[in-house]
């Protein structure tokens, strides 16, 4: 029985994604396009469907057609529409938790514009998608796909003010990422005892204390009762030395404090190809690793990268959970 197709959401229509959806058909992955057709570029050739399961259409974009209130004009995100893209997502969901699809690709969102447009009370999409599952616990990953050794990041902080980080980082939370993050590891990328990194909060992972005491007051000991338990971990390590090719090929995934300790490096080594990857769900979800980029909207200049990669990767996750 053949694999059922990725639904690929439309995102921001006044953004990039809805080029990118026909230059997408490039990564041989079976997709469904989840959106206003009347926003896709001008000339695309695209055929509606019914059920994302049905058979598709050979190199042209499969439709499943949800429609807009208002056009979409490139760069100018229409309050209108925000209540539209919130439900995509949401229909997307239905969808392949019904079993009618394999997993979702996110196109990028405007946080703010589903903000001021939907009254969006999530910080983006993981957390929104986590309560669409039933309010699961979840981890945000960033996954590399174009350089070796790979680079995968997962904060265990993410949409929160740098001043929260000290207070919002508990043993719990840390517990539960590296928790979720082993799991997928076997689950989704099919890596049988995987190898993670733990990086400490301060610089230099507190120098012994001097730098700061949560590495040696609590995550050096939380570390070591998981490893009892039979978990492969580093750390706490300096966050600084974690990310050149010789430390990357010790570890399959890095857990990081915050948000920036997680994706600087990433989006340095391997921005075109990287992939954001929502762990603990009950289906495959991936998303370009970029934003909306209403500066270039509309001009036919988006790379297509990150979008390609994402549909690859969900692809494999969804083999993978075969």
């Amino acid at each position: 029985m053949p694999a059922l197709p990725i639904i690929l959401t439309c995102g921001e229509p006044s953004g990039i994604g809805p080029e990118l959806a026909p230059r997408a058909l490039a990564s041989g992955v079976p997709f469904v396009f989840l959106g206003d057709p009347r926003h896709l570029p001008a000339g695309t050739g695209w055929v509606e469907i019914a059920d994302p399961a049905e058979p598709l259409p050979q190199g042209r974009l499969a439709v499943l057609r949800h429609d807009f209130p208002a056009p979409a004009v490139p760069g100018r995100p229409d309050p209108a529409n925000a209540p539209a893209v919130v439900e995509v997502i949401a229909r997307a969901v239905r969808l392949v938790m019904a079993g009618r699809a394999g997993g979702i690709c996110t196109l990028p969102i405007s946080k703010q514009a589903l903000h001021h447009g939907a009254g969006f009370a999530f910080p983006g999409h993981t957390e929104y998608l986590a309560h669409l599952a039933g309010d699961v616990p979840v981890a945000m990953m960033l996954a590399s796909t174009t350089v070796t050794p790979p680079c995968r990041v997962v904060p265990a902080t993410i949409h929160i003010p740098l001043a929260r980080v000290p207070e919002s980082l508990t043993p719990a939370l840390l517990e539960q990422t590296i928790r979720i993050t082993d799991a997928a590891l076997r689950r989704d990328f099919a890596i049988p005892h995987p190898r993670l990194a733990v990086a400490g909060l301060n610089p230099h992972a507190g120098e012994g204390g001097v730098l700061g005491d949560e590495e040696t007051r609590w995550i050096a000991p939380l570390i070591g009762q998981l490893r009892s338990q039979g978990f492969d971990l580093a750390g706490p390590l300096p966050a600084d030395t974690m990310f050149h090719p010789a430390a990357r090929a010790r570890h399959d995934a890095a857990i990081c404090a915050y948000h920036d300790q997680a994706l600087i490096p990433i989006k340095t080594l391997d921005f075109a190809g990287g992939v954001n990857v929502t762990l603990g769900l009950p289906f495959p979800r991936t998303s370009p690793d970029h934003g909306t980029a209403f500066d270039i909207a509309g001009r036919g200049i988006a790379d297509p990268a990150s979008t390609i990669a994402a549909l690859r990767l969900a692809r494999d996750m969804v083999a993978n959970r075969r």
